[in-house]
């Protein structure tokens, strides 16, 4: 590895073989970085995010991990801090839910909740604790950017646990950027609905799918008349990582105005 390749800045994605984490990691190794791509089931997926990132220019880590589990977080830091010494952001993308209609109380159970809220909330403590030590000596540039939803700021989404989990994300988020300051910013991104392979499996595709409805839905209800593309909430997450270097505690909404009444 050279020189030049090494001393790059260094970007960690959680989730990010697909969607919005494989979006961030791309627009972070086309801005000059070396990235991870963290992937817990898919590695062909991440493989091919890899090689792209690479024919960006970037040094790259294919880390599988589960960050639900901490032996997973502590491995994927320690191969980071081997490979380049160095952490400058965080982007703690990865997720999960159980799709349920909000009114369907009976669908969700205690086992539900456990599982999500490993993924997304304890998962995302995990990964900050587990490369504090190297976020915190990339000191004064450093930055975690969480990835949440509008679903924990409106109470709706693909189900009542994803929300409350979200909800919960955005207060690690606030409580987070300050036991890290003033060496770590620390925001949360807000994303309405985004164009994923993800969510169009969750929903369901074709006739007998509800995606198409819920994405004309969408751009009924937003301000902007559209929804999000994986690389819109990506440049946002380049915003807080690198640009926004007087912001922590904040939760940024992406989501072409939905939230706002009608006018």
């Amino acid at each position: 590895m050279s020189d030049s390749i090494s001393q790059r800045k260094v970007c960690v994605v959680t989730g990010s073989s697909s969607g919005i984490g494989a979006a961030t990691a791309r627009l972070y190794a086309e801005r000059g970085w070396n990235v991870v791509i963290n992937y817990s089931r898919d590695a062909a997926t991440a493989e091919a995010v890899a090689e792209d990132c690479a024919a960006l220019g970037a040094d790259v880590l294919v880390q599988p991990a589960n960050v639900a589990v901490d032996a997973d977080c502590r491995a994927l830091a320690a191969a980071v801090e081997a490979r380049w010494g160095r952490c400058d952001v965080l982007v703690n993308n990865a997720g999960t839910t159980k799709f349920m209609h909000a009114r369907k109380l009976d669908g969700l159970d205690a086992e539900d909740f456990q599982r999500i809220y490993a993924v997304n909330v304890v998962g995302a403590f995990q990964m900050v604790r587990a490369l504090e030590p190297l976020l915190r000596a990339s000191a004064p540039h450093a930055a975690v950017v969480n990835m949440s939803s509008i679903a924990g700021l409106t109470g709706m989404g693909s189900s009542i646990a994803y929300a409350a989990s979200k909800g919960a994300l955005n207060t690690l988020t606030i409580a987070l950027a300050r036991a890290l300051g003033p060496d770590v910013r620390v925001n949360a991104i807000a994303p309405g609905f985004v164009e994923t392979p993800w969510l169009k499996q969750g929903l369901g595709e074709g006739p007998d799918g509800r995606y198409d409805a819920s994405v004309k839905a969408y751009q009924g209800r937003a301000t902007l008349a559209a929804v999000m593309s994986p690389e819109d909430v990506a440049r946002t997450a380049w915003y807080l990582g690198v640009d926004a270097v007087k912001t922590t505690g904040e939760v940024i909404s992406v989501d072409a105005g939905a939230k706002l009444l009608p006018v």
